[in-house]
């Protein structure tokens, strides 16, 4: 099975989003909110960006009454205006980031990242500078524990998953970006739960740091970015993450 196990990484993002559970609602409810006012109104079944969303949200264990207050706020009242703005840069020693965020003021996000970028030892570039080292993907997670992994891969063929990847704790499932929806509600409906499902940046090659401050300063810069509010989602290809 090609490609590199994102397990580890999926991991410490879980670990932290169970110690953050505020800041991880309010990036999901952000998203959520978008994909009612731009995917095509309030019902999942008609709009597959909110459908998205939703099992991204159950994934991170954002709890369903949350889920429908967040709907229904963003169908009524709430008329604050997000903008998708990606930005990309080089951390220490190389490594390529990608910075996704959703803003309802691009100066102060565009500041924000400038400034962590600055500090942590990194340079923002151009668009482009290094998306072209990522791949768009599908990721589903599955915890093996529980599961035949024959039956499970067997299901996810089925649904249409591009490959399949088996980890000691879990099941890597990858769908074509276009498949995603059609792949997650294929295996829902078949009762599986997923610890991770969402639409991701993968790198094509990897960085390993070897420095230890150079490393020190990447861990600093990559937790400056995920704890904005208007950062959503951070790609990166640095082998060696903390875990």
């Amino acid at each position: 099975m090609s490609g590199h196990s994102k397990w580890n990484n999926i991991k410490r993002k879980k670990e932290k989003a169970d110690g953050a559970k505020a800041k991880v609602f309010t990036k999901i409810g952000r998203e959520l909110a978008v994909a009612v006012k731009e995917g095509g109104g309030s019902d999942p079944n008609a709009n597959s960006r909110l459908k998205d969303c939703i099992a991204k949200a159950k994934a991170a264990n954002v709890p369903n009454d949350n889920i429908e207050r967040i709907i229904k706020r963003a169908e009524g009242s709430d008329d604050t205006k997000y903008e998708n703005i990606t930005y990309e840069g080089y951390g220490p020693s190389g490594v390529a980031v990608i910075v996704e965020t959703l803003t309802d003021n691009r100066n102060r996000t565009a500041g924000d990242v400038r400034h962590y970028f600055d500090k942590f030892g990194g340079n923002l570039g151009t668009n482009g500078c290094v998306s072209f080292m990522f791949e768009k993907k599908g990721v589903l997670v599955v915890e093996r524990e529980g599961n035949n992994e024959d039956k499970v891969m067997e299901d996810c063929l089925e649904a249409g998953a591009s490959d399949f990847e088996a980890d000691d704790d879990v099941f890597e499932i990858y769908t074509q970006p276009d498949d995603f929806s059609g792949v997650l509600d294929d295996l829902q409906k078949k009762g599986y739960d997923f610890v991770s499902a969402e639409v991701e940046m993968i790198p094509s090659t990897y960085v390993s740091i070897t420095d230890h401050a150079a490393a020190e300063k990447m861990q600093r810069l990559l937790d400056a970015l995920e704890d904005n509010d208007d950062i959503q989602n951070v790609w990166h290809n640095w082998e060696n993450a903390e875990e």
